[in-house]
């Protein structure tokens, strides 16, 4: 790397060799830049031809053809140099016929090339091949004279002077001040060559090194991005110096850290990818810039994403100098990048850079060392493997959705060699960890959803078949609650019990889910499985998300048919009267008569659950006890429920004809509904809802009770209410929309809490959309015009700014549902006026207001995105979605834009505001008329405007060319419907148009309202008439009508 060096010099001669004569410093060249112009390359003043122009040059133009020469041509460059600079040795040497010039020669000569290269533009090849040799001649020359100066060294951190040193400064102070120019291929050369130099060579004048860094410190700021990419690669490579210690001695702010604080904002909000790319590949990997670095993850580009995983991360070293929330998250957002290429990028990261880490066999080499060596491929490493699994904290990556699975998926996808050498012995499986398990689990799902069961063989190989499964998940639930049952007894003075149990509960359901896969057509296994899991079902200590996995595995142990389903009901509500026996199992003085869950005692399966007399009267207990018992009681009917509300998601049968499905509504569900206790209330409303999925009726005799919970109940809950109540209506219809106009305003209260609720509004937002893109609501609905008018009002209303779930859903909805139907696209037709009057009120009052953080679209944009989603040109059409060509986009029915024509007219007609008129008038110009629509709408709709330029219906300038705008596109398809009736004859029959032109003073008021009437007459010759209007018009009309008749196929004469 270049280094800043003292400014002291040793003016000792080589020994080996002797130096010409030369008084020519650095100093007194320095005359040569003020020769140069800032804005332009002036090379200096031309000497007469010579032998040893005539060298350099011809070395320059071969250097420019091709790359593959530039070592050799470097090597003669030198000779003439040499020849130059030094008295010859040896008398015998071959003469080069530069013998006769010195060293100012040279330099004058190589410099005047160098020039040369300037004002090359970057498309040419030319211009990188010379800049390349430059660099590479500047790099040898000095690495040959530091090794002639070897001998004379003796002070540490002296630059020693020799032509090399000084060829350099002076390249480089010629050059420096053509990084001010006004031409920008000259910055942007000139940039590229000063970098390149700093790039190529250890060491730097401290002086120069000054003036370098300055100069380009500016060009980070350059309008031209292509100058800021060199000089931000020049830039970090000092950068990279200084942060090692160059810079301590130095108060200046552009040193040091002060160098690291600009580049580091440039990395964060310059503009161009190019220029943050190179940063980020460029820039030194410290402590204080790696943060900066690595949140390029989620830059908007690309390319740069993608270097991030292939070039900076591999090139970082060890992964696990990362913490761990930073591997996580380095994961998960490469490998679910919207980018293919990122997402490869990120996934061979993983599987070969880390992994590689961890196994103890990551290459020390560079990068580019790496790609060149040829080595054998590692065995494979599962201690490495597991220990990988442990780094990325598998217990909370590992679960559903969690990045863990999807980059196992890619692990054993992209390494065969840990495919196939893998071994899960009984070993493993006794000794299993959360790693472990995981592992297993991983494969077990790769092998089963890829390759089109090509590699179901390798299940049958290395996985254990059901029954030795069935074996060790009894073993691990019994490891587990235990582990809970000791947790719960012991008082934990440490974290360590509580680890254990998170781990022991996560090996559990990794098995789960394995067992979930399995093939159960062996009637052992299958029965063994089935008695386990019945078993494990009935413990009360049970976690959640583990009873929930035993659930949907016994459905599917059980057959997909009504008798399947019956027996699946049936097991689980016995396990759900064993767990709720547990209160029965306490004393009998524990339980008082007056339990708040009184009504659970006749618990589902009726008179099959034995009772027992209670006699606890007699028995005194104190209020502590009291309340501790009431506790467990609202525990364990809490974990009734949700094993409940576990089987009511795998259920699908009707609810009557399942007895034991009626029998636990009537004797857990209904009475939790209406528990006193807030959480078991809340489950039992969760499982009810679920129950109204299963009946109809029962759901039209609970909406009151959903309605009754969202509007007394706390956001969390009314969050609960609208889901079940929107899963009701995609279920049963939406007629129960139409026949309970109550539940209408249960939505619409959802959707206008935003101020109070913003999860409940975005929770609104999502089911409206729901229900409206699956077509649930119908098209004869009466709220649908309300919902679609509320949701537009809300994706513009600046109160929803900051409720980003509203705003992304609402971004996503408007346009597809809009473009989905021409018949919605009629709907958000008919509401637009609607909305758009609203959001214009909204406006004025926060312009009355002077809420300056109220940030809202203007009225235009807003109309114009009303206008394209209207649009008929992007309405999806059944067979035709694949021709998009703009000849078929012209041809279809543009009924719903004359509509809106129609709409905006009827509103400037009905008395609105001036400052309103004047933002919904232009949104007549921005219609589409198509040729294709009705006939008789385009016709009405030429009358109505015609009448309101007669009416002079608006007043403002943009408004009226708007209006005129239309009407000219409407004449021309009404004369030309006119001329296909009249059967093709020669002239058709005149359609009379008026055109206002109103000039408009300086304060904006109309005045000199001028009426021209012109005839429009369509000729049956191709050639058009030019038009001619009468009257005393000003430049300012002309150019009105010059621009409304545009259209070459618009031909008007006038009177």
């Amino acid at each position: 790397m270049p280094a800043r060096v003292s400014t002291a010099r040793s003016a000792r001669t080589s020994t080996a060799v002797s130096r010409k004569g030369s008084t020519q410093t650095l100093n007194s060249r320095a005359s040569t830049a003020s020769r140069i112009s800032a804005p332009y390359v002036e090379v200096p003043e031309e000497t007469p031809e010579n032998e040893l122009r005539t060298q350099v040059s011809s070395i320059f133009r071969d250097a420019q053809r091709t790359t593959a020469s530039h070592r050799k041509l470097v090597i003669n460059l030198r000779k003439i140099q040499e020849a130059c600079c030094y008295e010859p040795t040896s008398s015998h040497k071959k003469k080069t016929g530069a013998e006769d010039f010195d060293e100012e020669q040279f330099t004058y000569e190589f410099t005047r090339c160098v020039l040369r290269v300037m004002p090359v533009k970057k498309s040419e090849s030319v211009g990188e091949r010379s800049i390349r040799f430059i660099g590479l001649f500047l790099r040898h020359a000095n690495e040959k004279d530091a090794e002639l100066e070897e001998g004379n060294e003796d002070e540490t951190g002296i630059m020693v002077e020799n032509p090399s040193t000084r060829l350099t400064s002076h390249v480089m102070s010629t050059v420096l001040p053509l990084l001010t120019s006004k031409e920008k291929f000259v910055r942007y050369r000139s940039t590229q060559l000063i970098s390149h130099i700093i790039n190529s060579l250890d060491s730097i004048d401290d002086d120069l090194f000054q003036l370098l860094r300055h100069g380009l410190l500016k060009r980070i700021r350059d309008k031209e991005a292509m100058v800021r990419v060199q000089a931000v690669l020049g830039l970090g490579r000092l950068a990279g110096n200084e942060a090692e210690g160059g810079a301590e001695d130095s108060d200046d702010d552009d040193s040091g850290a002060g160098l690291l604080d600009k580049l580091l904002e440039v990395l964060q909000n310059d503009p161009s990818a190019d220029v943050r790319r190179s940063l980020l590949v460029n820039l030194p990997i410290l402590p204080g810039t790696l943060p900066f670095l690595l949140e390029r993850a989620r830059d908007q580009d690309p390319l740069t994403r993608r270097a991030l995983y292939s070039r900076l991360l591999p090139a970082l070293g060890d992964f696990r100098h990362l913490s761990l929330s930073m591997r996580e998250k380095l994961l998960r957002w490469g490998l679910r990048d919207r980018d293919e290429n990122v997402r490869k990028a990120a996934g061979k990261l993983f599987r070969e850079r880390w992994i590689e880490d961890c196994a103890g066999t990551a290459e020390q080499e560079t990068v580019e060392e790496a790609k060149a060596a040829k080595t054998d491929a590692k065995p494979p490493s599962f201690d490495g493997l597991l220990e990988l699994l442990e780094r990325v904290d598998v217990v909370n990556s590992g679960v559903e959705n969690g990045v863990a699975l999807e980059a196992m998926k890619g692990f054993w996808e992209g390494r065969p060699d840990y495919r196939d050498a893998v071994n899960f012995d009984d070993n493993f499986w006794n000794t299993l960890t959360a790693e472990a398990v995981f592992m297993a689990r991983s494969f077990n799902d790769f092998c089963r959803s890829e390759g089109n069961g090509k590699f179901e063989a390798l299940l049958e190989e290395k996985m254990p078949e059901v029954t030795k499964l069935a074996f060790y998940l009894d073993r691990y639930i019994s490891v587990l609650v235990a582990a809970l049952k000791r947790v719960a007894i012991q008082e934990i003075t440490e974290d360590e019990e509580e680890e254990d149990t998170v781990e022991q509960e996560f090996i559990v359901e990794q098995l789960l889910h394995m067992a979930h896969t399995l093939d159960y057509s062996d009637e052992v296994g299958r029965r063994k499985m089935f008695a386990l899991l019945r078993q494990s079902l009935s413990v009360p200590d049970l976690p959640e998300e583990v009873t929930k996995l035993t659930v949907e595995v016994l459905r599917g142990l059980c057959a997909q048919d009504a008798a399947g389903e019956s027996e699946f009901t049936s097991v689980v509500l016995e396990a759900v009267a064993d767990v709720h026996d547990t209160i029965m199992d306490e004393p009998a003085s524990e339980i008082g008569e007056d339990e708040s869950f009184h009504s659970a005692r006749s618990e589902i399966s009726g008179d099959n659950t034995p009772t027992r007399s209670s006699n606890s009267k007699n028995a005194e207990t104190t209020e502590e006890e009291d309340q501790e018992k009431a506790i467990r009681v609202i525990m364990v009917n809490m974990k009734c429920l949700h094993i409940v509300q576990c089987m009511l998601e795998n259920v699908e049968g009707n609810l009557q004809q399942n007895p034991s499905l009626v029998a636990m509504l009537n004797n857990l569900v209904v009475p939790a509904v209406r528990s006193h206790e807030a959480p078991v209330r809340e489950r039992g409303l969760l499982c009810l809802g679920l129950c109204s999925l299963l009946d109809k009726s029962l759901a039209e005799e609970n909406l009151t009770l959903f309605m009754h919970f969202f509007s007394k109940g706390h956001s969390a809950l009314q969050i609960t209410a609208l889901q079940i109540l929107t899963d009701i209506l995609n279920q049963h219809g939406a007629h129960l929309l139409d026949t309970n106009p109550t539940l209408l305003k249960v939505y619409l209260k959802a959707l206008k809490s935003g101020s109070k609720a913003p999860e409940v509004q975005a929770a609104a937002t999502v089911a409206i959309a729901k229900l409206m893109l699956g077509r649930v609501i119908s098209d004869a609905s009466t709220a649908i015009d309300d919902l679609l008018r509320t949701l537009v009002v809300l994706y513009f209303d600046p109160s929803t700014a900051h409720n980003q779930g509203v705003r992304q859903t609402l971004s996503y909805f408007l346009p597809v549902y809009s473009f989905s139907r021409k018949e919605n696209q009629d709907r958000m037709r008919k509401v637009a006026m609607d909305a758009l009057h609203k959001l214009f009120e909204i406006q004025e009052n926060i312009d009355d207001d002077g809420d300056a953080e109220a940030d809202m679209v203007s009225i235009s944009t807003i109309g114009a995105h009303l206008v394209d989603w209207t649009d008929p040109r992007k309405c999806y059409v059944p067979g035709n979605q694949l021709s998009f060509a703009d000849e078929n986009k012209k041809v279809v029915n543009g009924d719903v834009h004359l509509d809106f024509a129609k709409d905006i007219l009827e509103r400037l007609e009905s008395g609105v505001s001036k400052e309103e008129k004047k933002t919904i008038a232009p949104l007549l110009g921005k219609l589409h008329v198509s040729p294709t629509s009705t006939e008789e709408k385009i016709r009405e709709l030429y009358q109505e405007v015609s009448s309101a330029i007669d009416d002079k219906l608006i007043a403002d300038a943009t408004g009226r060319n708007a209006l005129f705008k239309i009407h000219v596109s409407l004449g021309k398809i009404v004369n030309n419907l006119t001329e296909k009736e009249s059967g093709g004859r020669k002239s058709s029959p005149t359609i009379d148009d008026k055109t206002v032109l109103t000039e408009v003073d300086d304060d904006g008021d109309p005045s000199d309202h001028t009426v021209v009437d012109s005839t429009r007459r369509v000729k049956s010759e191709e050639v058009e008439s030019p038009t001619i209007i009468a009257g005393d018009t000003d430049t300012t009309k002309d150019s009105v009508l010059e621009e409304l008749l545009s259209d070459e196929d618009v031909e008007m004469s006038g009177l």
